[in-house]
């Protein structure tokens, strides 16, 4: 009888055991999780808890690697609403919805915003591939299909996990996407996303709130065209759909015994995958994803242009454009050398191994083959180029209707782009021996006649063309050859600006006033009219007009013409109906901190191309807030080039015994001994950048307890472990601490007294871009004063300083 006894127990026992380990991985309607405790998937993968991350107070929700010894948080409930103590409890109701809420007052924190709800009994169970699962139960207690009420997976946070999705259900309506913590220490979005854009044919995209920070490029069938290293392998497997219903990309492990995040977005908006490795018990770097590069970046080399990160001339042009054209239309980047005339005998040319332009103008026809493709793409007239769709099968067009963006060179690894040229940019190869007598003999015969016929027509062209500038307002005076920008007849800019009204009038500085203007074709101009006494003469106005027609960056201010009549000098820019900065940090107008971080990003980028990018290397020499226009969308762009000076070949600095410019912003060496360079542009852009953090004024800056300037009062904070206070407060209701702390490291490095310790601006944009690169410390700032006329200690070698013309 005792034996039955004990048998009975042991077996309740066992029963129990089971029944315990089996809810282990499980939550129902009458087991909530509290805080405190956890439920493990059923190997042991994953966890799901309650946490607090490092540095905070708050308690979330969350989902971690369990196996693991670090415990890296893969998913989070509620990113936006955490708990204020660990009171929290998860709830399971019996329609199949998980509530989240604080037992102190009963408030509910999160719940799952599941459409779909049951009568059936139901339970909450996370899976050792971390997602958490709401599934109907049958009286067996096992679900009764696949086909789930709720899941984590459909809501990612930062990483992406084996089986997840990256896409959209256009059925639905499902956006899968991840999003990175504001910080490392607060789970809530931040800034940066990674997901598919579905605009033209289907590409993955980092973002930074609106802009894009780097893209994948399209699919081929293999990989995407911008990540040519990522091929299939032993360890995991990768696909990417695309059909009516939705379009999505996702990966699944083939090797269990590997933890592997192959898309962690972190909150420096680098996106990169981890391994874990068991010996040494950290995460190993799997690979880069992006942007690690200059050329990663998006469209950092405009449109037409072709980014190598290889080259010495990082950007270049595609066959066939050129970077100085002025075209009316051209937003930037390179324009063509050649126009053509639809139907006229255009042909493409073969441009090997890159990352397809951006799709998101472009359309895709999978049943066309290559040869078909080029017979479309010529028959449109806005196609600009073509590609293969699908390179695993050699079959499917890809046609991009206006202009290519974001093209870079991956140096055979890439795929072939096929661009649409003008007849004489044509490459037609080698040509044989008698096709070449053959039209030796052909142009000895007819060059006379044509050479005459030419002439005639050449004759007759330019008198017709004088005929229609003459009626249009346009007047052909190139009184230089390289004075080549269109001039605009002086009754078109009275009558564009009312003959120049108070009520036109947008500002006025030692230059001269700047007037809004209204062209007969309905575009808005601004018209900077020299006054006669003005410090900037014909010479600085040549200089203006000749260097920034040289000039195109989506950051950098475009001239559109000029005029000169007389003793009249006028320059016309595109209108920015923002004016310039210095009215949004120093006035009325406040800027939040989104908004000036992009700015500063902004304006370094402009200085970057005019530093390396451009044809030629431009030092600006007046870089300061007044000189930083906004548009309408309030992106900065650079202006006022009379001063500046261009370098070429091996050329890094110069000298002048006339210095100008604006005390305050220029740098010590080019204010005392007139040396300039480009890193006199980069100790003007640390002003700038500490003056926007600011809103104060560098040399009209006061504080009660010292007599520093801004950079001094900046550097004393920085000394102090304080640099957080120069934030602007009107700028602090939200704000990032670690971007403020790395504008302000970066600003103090950029106006360190010696040159050579200032960084270049390649290494400025990165440091902005990445929370990752390490800043080196900063060394004491450039301070100096103003030398009276009159000291002692001044010097008939000393260079004479003038104020700038348009301060």
């Amino acid at each position: 009888m005792n034996d039955a006894v004990n048998l009975l127990a042991f077996s309740a026992a066992v029963i129990c055991l089971l029944r315990s380990t089996k809810a282990a991985d499980t939550i129902t309607p009458a087991q909530p999780l509290r805080d405190g405790q956890t439920i493990v998937s059923a190997l042991g993968m994953y966890e799901l808890g309650f946490f607090t991350p490092s540095a905070s107070h708050f308690r979330y929700l969350g989902i971690w690697h369990k196996k693991i010894s670090s415990g890296t948080i893969v998913w989070v409930a509620n990113r936006e609403s955490p708990v204020i103590n660990k009171h929290g409890e998860l709830k399971l109701t019996k329609e199949g919805k998980l509530i989240l809420f604080n037992q102190t007052d009963q408030t509910i924190i999160w719940s799952s915003n599941s459409s779909k709800t049951t009568q059936n009994r139901v339970s909450a169970q996370l899976l050792d591939t971390g997602n958490l699962v709401v599934k109907e139960m049958n009286n067996n207690n096992s679900a009764d299909s696949n086909e789930y009420l709720w899941q984590s997976f459909d809501y990612p946070c930062h990483i992406m996990l084996s089986g997840m999705k990256l896409g959209r259900n256009f059925k639905t309506g499902q956006n899968w996407y991840i999003s990175s913590w504001k910080s490392a220490s607060d789970p809530s979005p931040g800034r940066y996303t990674y997901e598919i854009d579905t605009q033209g044919v289907p590409q993955l995209r980092l973002r930074s709130g609106n802009f894009v920070l780097y893209r994948t490029g399209s699919w081929n069938g293999i990989q995407f065209t911008g990540t040519p290293y990522l091929t299939q392998n032993p360890i995991f497997e990768y696909k990417f759909i695309d059909n009516e219903e939705e379009v999505y990309f996702t990966y699944d492990l083939r090797n269990q015994s590997v933890v592997l995040d192959l898309v962690r977005l972190n909150h420096s908006g680098l996106v990169m995958a981890y391994e874990w490795n068991d010996g040494s018990h950290e995460w190993d770097v799997y690979d880069d994803a992006g942007p690690i590069d200059l050329c990663q970046l998006y469209n950092v080399c405009g449109a037409y242009g072709l980014c190598n990160i290889e080259a010495a001339q990082r950007c270049e042009c595609l066959h066939g454009f050129v970077d100085e054209s002025l075209r009316e239309g051209n937003s930037g980047g390179c324009a063509r050398r050649t126009w053509f005339d639809c139907g006229q005998g255009e042909g493409f040319q073969r441009i090997s191994g890159v990352k397809l332009p951006d799709t998101k103008n472009a359309v895709v026809n999978m049943t066309m083959s290559l040869a078909e493709c080029e017979e479309k793409c010529l028959k449109n007239c806005s196609c600009t180029a073509y590609a293969i769709a699908d390179v695993s099968e050699n079959i499917g067009c890809l046609l991009w209707m206006g202009e290519l963006l974001d093209v870079r060179s991956y140096m055979g690894h890439g795929q072939d782009l096929y661009l649409k040229i003008a007849a004489s940019e044509v490459d037609h190869g080698e040509v044989n021996d008698a096709h070449r007598r053959v039209r030796l003999v052909m142009i000895v015969i007819c060059a006379p006649l044509l050479l005459g016929m030419l002439m005639l027509i050449l004759i007759i062209r330019i008198r017709k063309t004088k005929m229609q500038n003459k009626r249009s307002g346009i007047v052909e005076e190139d009184t230089d050859d390289e004075f080549s920008l269109p001039l605009l007849d002086f009754a078109i800019i009275l009558a564009a600006t009312d003959s120049f009204s108070c009520n036109n009038k947008l500002g006025e500085g030692g230059f001269g006033p700047v007037y809004k203007g209204m062209l007969q074709d309905g575009r808005e101009v601004a018209v900077k009219r020299l006054s006669r006494d003005s410090v900037q003469g014909l010479d600085e106005f040549k200089n203006e007009v000749k260097l920034i027609s040289k000039l195109q960056h989506r950051n950098l201010v475009k001239l559109l013409g000029c005029c000169i009549k007389g003793e009249e000098k006028m320059l016309i820019y595109e209108y920015m109906p923002n004016k310039s900065l210095d009215l949004f940090i120093f006035g009325s107008s406040l800027l939040d901190w989104k908004r000036r971080y992009a700015i500063i990003c902004g304006v370094a980028r402009g200085l970057l191309y005019l530093h390396q990018d451009s044809r030629l290397r431009v030092i600006h020499r007046d870089l300061k807030l007044s000189n930083i226009l906004l548009d309408n969308e309030m992106n900065p762009k650079i202006s006022d080039f009379g001063l500046a000076r261009s370098f070429k070949g091996d050329q890094v600095e110069a000298n002048t015994h006339r210095v100008i410019g604006t005390f305050g912003y220029m740098s010590p060496e080019y204010t005392i001994d007139g040396l300039f360079s480009v890193k006199s542009d980069v100790f003007s852009f640390g002003v700038i950048v500490l003056e926007i953090v600011s809103g104060k004024k560098n040399r009209a800056f006061n504080h009660p307890g010292h007599s520093l300037n801004l950079l001094g009062h900046a550097w004393t904070l920085w000394k102090e472990g304080n640099a957080v206070e120069l934030l602007d407060k009107a700028s602090m209701s939200y704000f990032s601490t670690n971007e403020v702390l790395r504008c302000i490291h970066v600003g103090l490095l950029c106006v360190q007294q010696c040159a050579n310790d200032r960084p270049n601006m390649a290494s400025v944009v990165l440091m902005l871009g990445s929370e990752t690169a390490a800043l080196p410390h900063p060394k004491h700032p450039g301070f100096f004063t103003e030398r009276e006329r009159g000291d002692s200690s001044s010097s008939s070698n000393l260079p004479e300083v003038l104020r700038s013309s348009n301060d």
